[in-house]
C-alpha cells in the first residue's frame, strides 16, 4: 500500500478533501493531510485565492516541503489544484518520492527542475474548466516528457470536481477519478 502526502486547494482543507483523503485510507493506503492554511476554509474559490496571495503561494509552497520532511522517504505526492505546486515540487525535487497525483493543475517540468526518474504521474482535470485552459499546455508538456505518464480529461467545465463538499461536485467524473487514482497507487 502506499503513503500519500495530498495537499488541499485554494478553499482550504474542506470536509471534501477529508473525505478523498478517508477514501484511500478506506483502500488501505495511509494518508497526511497537511493544512496550510492554519484551519482557514473559504465559502469560494475566489476568496480561498485572495487568501493564497495575501499569504505568499511561495509560503505556502514552503509551508507543504516542511510537512514533507516530517514525514517518511518514499510518498506519493498529491494535490488538488493550489496544492499541486507543493506536491509536483516535491515529486521532482525530494528523494524516494514514488509518484505525484496532479489534479486540476499542473506545471510543466522546468518549474522545479526536471522530473525525477522513475516517478510515477497522473494528472486529472475537467476538458473544459477554465482554470485548467491556463495549466493544460503545460500538463500536455509534462506528461510527455515523463514515461508513463497520464492526462485524463474529464467531461464537463467544473474545477474542484472531486471534492463532495463543494459546488463543483460533479459524482461520476470523482468515482472515477478515485478508480484511477486507486489503480494509480496499487502500482505504486
Amino acid at each position: 500500500m502506499a503513503e500519500v502526502l495530498l495537499f488541499h486547494h485554494a478553499q482550504g482543507l474542506t470536509e471534501g478533501v477529508h473525505q478523498f483523503a478517508d477514501d484511500l485510507c478506506a483502500a488501505g493506503h495511509t494518508v497526511h493531510t497537511p493544512d496550510l492554511y492554519d484551519g482557514k476554509t473559504f465559502r469560494t474559490l475566489d476568496e480561498g485565492i485572495a487568501y493564497a496571495k495575501q499569504v505568499g503561494f511561495d509560503n505556502i509552497v514552503d509551508s507543504g516541503v516542511a510537512a514533507a520532511g516530517r514525514l517518511p522517504d518514499g510518498l506519493v505526492y498529491a494535490g488538488f489544484s493550489m496544492g499541486v505546486m507543493p506536491a509536483q515540487k516535491l515529486a521532482q525535487t525530494r528523494p524516494g518520492a514514488r509518484g505525484a497525483l496532479l489534479m486540476y493543475s499542473a506545471f510543466p517540468a522546468s518549474e522545479f527542475g526536471s522530473w525525477q526518474e522513475g516517478v510515477a504521474l497522473q494528472v486529472h482535470a475537467m476538458k473544459d474548466d477554465e482554470w485548467f485552459k491556463e495549466d493544460e499546455p503545460g500538463a500536455r508538456e509534462l506528461v510527455a516528457g515523463v514515461e508513463g505518464a497520464e492526462l485524463f480529461l474529464y467531461p464537463g467545465d467544473k474545477h474542484l470536481f472531486a471534492d463532495s463538499s463543494l459546488p463543483d461536485y460533479d459524482e461520476p467524473a470523482a468515482k472515477l477519478l478515485m478508480e484511477r487514482v486507486l489503480e494509480f497507487l496499487e502500482k505504486s
